[in-house]
């Protein structure tokens, strides 16, 4: 293997603890193994802010500091009535770490806008940006981790893997799925969550400097710009058709029974404040859908209704059936309506041969391109995008024209440039 064809994957970026400096070290495979287990933050853990005069400290202090602010939020998920916050995690040049708790500073706007002319480092930030927006806090500027991490080759980019092969600290990550709603919070899921932050400025840096060497960091800008700008996503559409095992669920009927329990079961999970799937799971709203049972007994006798299910807890969910049962016609949900878009691929062949032919050839062009950059094809360009485009080319397949298309659905410029002349080449060679 020559030199240029070396991986970002196949290398060891170190920071050395008495440094802070990156550095490229070896690629001996043992180094991995080698890590360094982070066992406690470097200032030790810090209190958890709880009250509106601590935080007004931390907002203080915050402002004061300097360079990017490492930040990140635990939540409940699995445990708790949706995905709001209950541990945000912070970290700054000449301040340290903070530990806040939105239970009792439910309102972090006053922090969001002291840091808000600073880069915010995050971890796969679309999962933590809408929890954080809840609570007050967005960013105008961020530099997501876990993105830059793909965007570099890197294979494996959950937070303990490329901290352990970028910066060779080994991060402790038993207490990912706890339940963060738990009050008080135990010592060592605290020190997991401050160790979380502890190094993200310095895992920034060093994935910065690797990006850079690729020739690859303005990508990654036009891709953390574009997280940040984007607006909040819209309220599903019918949440309902989402559920689990709805494959099976091919009448109206039957459709508008996981409607009726689906709705009972968001109710008393959004009121308890719990899962909806501790309250009722996904593979019993389908059992009952599909047997559509006539009173409490048959239903208790279908699976997830058994001997631990209260007479109370069946009546009001035969209720939610009788109700279906009830329906006119006319008030029966619809069969979900297609996707706007292209049919699934393996049926292009029989509806469109040409289609088929360009698709083929576009998705082979992506692929080479994508192994030569070192980068997923889905971070290169959308595999749906390629779907459309494929579907349906300009009518004229020029490189501009297919630009203009990536454009419209929501290609990146450096998407765009990378991408638009071998698609125009590959919908060209097979135009019908």
């Amino acid at each position: 293997m020559t030199d240029a064809q070396e991986t970002a994957a196949d290398r060891t970026l170190r920071i050395p603890r008495e440094t802070g400096t990156p550095a490229v070290a070896t690629g001996d495979p043992d180094l991995q193994s080698a890590a360094v287990p982070l066992l406690e933050p470097r200032e030790g853990i810090p209190p958890v802010t709880a009250t509106s005069r601590a935080l007004a400290d931390v907002v203080t202090a915050f402002a004061a500091g300097t360079g990017p602010v490492a930040v990140d939020a635990e939540r409940a998920s699995g445990y708790r009535y949706g995905q709001r916050a209950y541990l945000v995690q912070l970290r700054r040049e000449g301040v340290g770490s903070a530990l806040i708790d939105p239970i009792g500073c439910p309102d972090l706007s006053a922090l969001g806008s002291a840091i808000a002319d600073a880069e915010w480092v995050l971890h796969a930030a679309t999962q933590d940006l809408p929890c954080l927006r809840d609570i007050g806090m967005t960013p105008t500027r961020l530099f997501d981790t876990e993105l830059a991490g793909r965007l570099a080759g890197f294979a494996r980019v959950g937070l303990g893997a490329i901290v352990e092969n970028v910066l060779g600290y080994a991060l402790e990550k038993g207490h990912s799925a706890v339940d963060w709603s738990t009050r008080p919070l135990p010592e060592p899921w605290l020190r997991y969550a401050a160790l979380d932050v502890e190094l993200l400025i310095d895992l920034r840096s060093a994935l910065e400097e690797e990006l850079d060497r690729q020739g690859k960091l303005d990508w990654a800008h036009e891709e953390f710009a574009a997280i940040a700008a984007a607006p909040p996503a819209p309220p599903r559409k019918d949440p309902w058709r989402r559920t689990s095992g709805m494959h099976k669920v091919r009448r109206r009927r039957q459709m508008a029974a996981v409607r009726e329990l689906w709705n009972v079961r968001d109710r008393i999970a959004q009121r308890r404040d719990i899962s909806p799937g501790k309250v009722l799971g996904d593979g019993a709203i389908v059992e009952a859908a599909l047997a559509l049972p006539a009173n409490a007994q048959e239903l208790a006798a279908l699976p997830g209704f058994g001997h631990r299910t209260g007479r109370k807890q069946l009546e009001q969910w035969q209720a939610a059936i009788d109700r279906a049962r009830a329906l006119p016609e006319a008030e029966l949900p619809q069969p979900s309506q297609p996707v706007p878009g292209p049919p699934p691929p393996r049926a292009w062949a029989d509806k469109d041969p040409a289609a088929a032919s360009r698709l083929s050839a576009a998705r082979a062009a992506v692929s080479a391109l994508a192994d030569s950059l070192n980068l997923p094809q889905e971070n290169l360009i959308t595999p749906d995008t390629v779907r459309r485009l494929c579907w349906e080319p300009p009518a004229e397949p020029t490189v501009e024209a297919v630009a203009a298309f990536l454009a419209a659905h929501g290609a990146r410029q450096w998407q765009i440039d990378q991408t638009a002349p071998l698609l125009t080449g590959s919908i060209s060679i097979t135009a019908a």
